[in-house]
């Protein structure tokens, strides 16, 4: 494991709990400003954040493959739909398509590098959703990702400041 990574697994064990009791706060009590105070820490997180150092998203989660994912990656492969699925992914309790290994299949884990960037799920495009939508939409998801994620991490430790002090 890289020094990036247990550096950032150490701070997860000793703030995940702070973290999320303050994303539960402001679940239930939103500042108004909550939205322009998101897309400012959102720019500074990605200012600071190099997800190559870290690739704990594709090494700890899954996304869901749609549809539209499906048919692009497979495609890429000269696969069908069936066969892909039946190589790589399961279905969940909820219907979802997601990949059956963890990490991801998809990642060079010499160089944190996905292997089908340009054709990557939507999900892992998205990811890690800072300011995707309305931010307390979206708390839920941040709660879950704070501890896989250092730009989600950042981004919360940015709102505790930012909104501490209004």
């Amino acid at each position: 494991m890289s020094y990036y990574r247990k550096k950032f697994n150490l701070n997860v064990i000793q703030h995940r709990s702070r973290l999320r009791r303050f994303l539960t706060k402001l679940e239930q009590h939103p500042p108004k400003t909550l939205d322009l105070i998101a897309e400012v820490v959102d720019k500074e997180v990605w200012a600071e954040t190099n997800c190559l150092a870290c690739s704990n998203c594709c090494r700890n989660m899954t996304p869901t493959f749609n549809f539209q994912d499906l048919k692009r990656i497979s495609a890429h492969f000269g696969m069908t739909i069936s066969a892909f699925k039946a190589q790589w992914l399961y279905k969940n309790r909820r219907g979802e398509w997601m990949n059956v290994n963890q990490p991801c299949q998809f990642l060079d884990r010499k160089t944190n590098m996905c292997t089908i960037y340009a054709i990557r799920p939507k999900d892992c495009a998205d990811f890690p959703h800072l300011t995707k939508k309305k931010m307390v939409d979206y708390i839920h998801v941040h709660k879950q990702n704070v501890q896989y994620c250092p730009a989600t991490f950042k981004m919360v430790e940015k709102l505790i400041e930012r909104v501490g002090k209004l």
